[in-house]
């Protein structure tokens, strides 16, 4: 795939300062991440760190990969470095996943696997909300642009329950440009993207099928065009394997449904509700 430019000075400077005057608006101190050993929140913190507001890192292993770890911490240990402000949490999930497996093993099916596996992602959410809440601060989003709006390769109200998402305008390729950039370690630069939910150690390719450099072409040929004319057999495998997961899981990009009232079957004008000093 022929990748385009990045400023990626330019591009800093701009999510750095729309975070801040984000924070800002909401009356917010700073933010909180989770941080995997992957790219995306590797790019994330060090964009919220840029900002000089608090931010606080947050590990929460379930049953991790040990180079998952050593590559996290790495990471936050150099963003402590350069960065005064920044804090680290460590909450080894893992016996509150397993007690959680165990309260609800008489829900059996096929499924019961990839359920599990959300059901991590979402217990990481709540961790961060609670982090979140107890110190004022705005839990800020890792999902870059063909994960959130593409392909829908997230976990709803898990990964995807953030206040804020910074880099979900980047394409995959623009994030590894960025985070070079910014001077996010080789380590994580050169690991294979995985999602770390997963037991077996299945990475996101396995998962999806295809590449995020198969998946980056395929959406942007979304937008260009709709013929396949000349395209090579794997082109086109991945091209089917792109249309299957964007319409799969569009319950994830689109607004929850609502079931809405014909006003004729309610009333124009709420009735009065007297106020407390007024109720005997």
């Amino acid at each position: 795939m022929q990748l385009k430019g990045l400023d990626c000075e330019n591009v800093g400077g701009h999510i750095v300062h729309w975070l801040k005057a984000y924070a800002k608006q909401a009356g917010s101190q700073g933010f909180v991440v989770g941080i995997s050993g992957g790219v995306d929140s590797a790019l994330t913190s060090a964009l919220c760190a840029r900002t000089g507001l608090r931010l606080i890192c947050v590990q929460m292993p379930i049953h991790q990969a040990s180079d998952q770890l050593q590559r996290a911490s790495e990471h936050i240990d150099k963003l402590k470095g350069s960065h005064p402000q920044v804090e680290e949490r460590t909450f080894d999930l893992s016996p509150v996943f397993d007690q959680f497996s165990r309260t609800l093993s008489s829900e059996q099916s096929v499924q019961r696997e990839l359920a599990l596996a959300n059901a991590r992602a979402r217990l990481r959410m709540t961790t961060l909300y609670l982090v979140a809440q107890t110190h004022g601060l705005l839990v800020a989003g890792t999902g870059n642009k063909v994960e959130d709006f593409g392909v829908g390769f997230y976990t709803k109200y898990g990964d995807g329950g953030v206040d804020l998402s910074p880099i979900a305008d980047l394409n995959k390729s623009e994030v590894f440009a960025l985070a070079a950039h910014l001077g996010v370690p080789q380590t994580i630069l050169q690991a294979a993207p995985t999602d770390g939910l997963w037991a077996d150690g299945r990475g996101d390719e396995d998962q999806l099928g295809a590449s995020y450099a198969e998946l980056e072409w395929a959406m942007e040929q979304v937008r260009e065009t709709s013929s396949r004319e000349g395209w090579s057999p794997r082109e086109r495998e991945v091209m089917d394997i792109y249309n299957r997961l964007h319409q799969a899981n569009q319950h994830k990009m689109q607004d929850i449904p609502v079931c809405l009232i014909p006003r004729m079957w309610k009333s124009e004008t709420p009735k009065k509700i007297d106020s407390p000093s007024r109720r005997k």
